[in-house]
This record gives C-alpha cells, structure tokens and sequence, in this order.
C-alpha cells in the first residue's frame, strides 16, 4: 500500500501536471501550427510557383525511386512551420518579455553591508542581524 501512496504523490506533484498540460497545450498548438502551414501558406507557395504539390516529383536510378518531390513538400513544411511559430510565438512574446522588463530607473538596493561582518541586513536596519554590531546610517 506504501507504493500507491508514493504513486499518487508522484503524480499529484505540480511538475507532473504541469508537464502533461504542456504536452496537451503543445499538441493542440502543433495542430494549429500544422493548419496553418497546410491550408494557408502551402497554397500559397503552390499558387505562386504554379504547383501545390510536390510528392509526385521523382528519379529513377537502376530501378529505385528517388522521391525528391516528398522531401521538398517536408522540408518546406518544415521552413514553414519554423517560420510561423517564429513570427507568431517567439516575436511577440520576445515584444512582451521587453516591454514588461522595462523600466524607468533602476531601482535602490534593498540591503546593505556590515561593516563589521559583511553580511547582508535590511537598508533600515541599525544593527546587523549576524552579529549585532551597531549600524551607522
């Protein structure tokens, strides 16, 4: 009964959770990212070079295939999706991350030193927490 126990706490612990609502969320995302590149931006390659598709593309050598056309179709897949979730994930948040870390003036130290001790005690402290000696303002 002991190993259930642990079990349950093993997976009731926030990391784990956290975990599989990142592997869900991720997996949703992925298949918005994987939309967008398959219903929007790949037709408009296709519309653009005038072939939507390239997996009939191939070349034969001593009787084997060669299929060129596939690779091209899941490498531009690839750019594609590189592409999207670097303009509308990684930008963005990158804008935000700025914009939040931005500030005025820097702000004053909260601590300072004993100069008896040289450990750290509050800015208002007039006696030093580790050693007790007096602190001049």
């Amino acid at each position: 009964m002991k190993i259930i126990k642990e079990f349950k706490q093993f997976l009731l612990r926030g990391n784990v959770v956290d975990l599989a609502v990142g592997v869900v969320i991720g997996a949703a995302f992925g298949a918005v990212v994987t939309a967008l590149v398959a219903d929007f931006l790949t037709p408009l390659i296709g519309a653009i070079i005038k072939t939507p598709d390239f997996a009939k593309l191939f070349f034969t050598v001593n009787g084997s295939q060669f299929l060129y056309g596939h690779f091209l179709n899941t490498l531009i897949s690839f750019i594609l999706v590189a592409l999207s979730v670097f303009l509308f994930v990684i930008k963005p948040m990158n804008y935000l991350i700025e914009k939040t870390q931005k500030s005025g003036k820097p702000s004053e130290p909260s601590m300072k030193s004993c100069p008896e001790c040289l450990g750290e005690v509050p800015k208002a402290a007039t006696r030093c927490m580790h050693c007790g000696q007096r602190i001049a303002e």
